[in-house]
């Protein structure tokens, strides 16, 4: 009888890999997010933290603070001039039971070991860190899900086909093997 059923458990076993290979995925970008949204360092107000800085990484300048502070930043160092910038968006992180605000976009022309200053006017407990940008760091989870989704649905619907056509062909050799007997 041809073709032979094992096919089927062939191409069941392939989409049971595609389901271990999409949740491996997005078990992988679940974590490399988790560890994008950490800070890399850092500081009191008017300490000097070195920090190594890679463009790719969307690197960004935060501050936590019980209440309003007037800050001055100021980046040095590296292979190049960077600049501190304003940024257009919001963010903010909560990392244990602190609350870290977004407050400036570091543009380094190239990766390598920056000096990072910042101050306030008024006496708080203020505190920066620098980090990534979460908006940034999103794009592994999503990939994750992507992965999740897509590669075992492709798994599963060539299954699905592989079976059909099978199971349709091995009819139709049936029905003509009891025609010819």
């Amino acid at each position: 009888m041809r073709p032979k059923a094992m096919w089927i458990a062939v191409a069941w076993g392939v989409a049971l890999l595609c389901l271990v290979a999409g949740i491996a995925l997005f078990a992988g970008g679940v974590v490399g997010t988790a560890g994008a949204v950490t800070l890399q360092k850092t500081f009191a107000a008017g300490e000097s933290a070195t920090v190594t800085i890679d463009p790719a990484d969307q690197p960004v300048l935060y501050l936590a603070s019980s209440s309003q502070v007037h800050y001055t930043c100021r980046i040095s160092g590296g292979p190049g001039p960077a600049r501190l910038a304003r940024t257009n968006t919001s963010g903010s992180l909560t990392l244990g039971a602190t609350r870290w605000q977004l407050i400036l976009v570091i543009n380094a022309p190239a990766k390598g070991d920056y000096q990072v200053t910042c101050a306030t006017q008024e006496q708080a407990n203020a505190r920066f860190g620098v980090g990534r940008d979460p908006a940034s760091a999103a794009g592994g989870l999503l990939g994750g899900v992507a992965a999740l989704i897509l590669i075992p649905g492709a798994g599963i619907l060539a299954a699905i086909i592989v079976t059909v056509v099978i199971v349709v062909r091995r009819n139709s050799h049936r029905k003509r093997l009891a025609a010819g007997g």
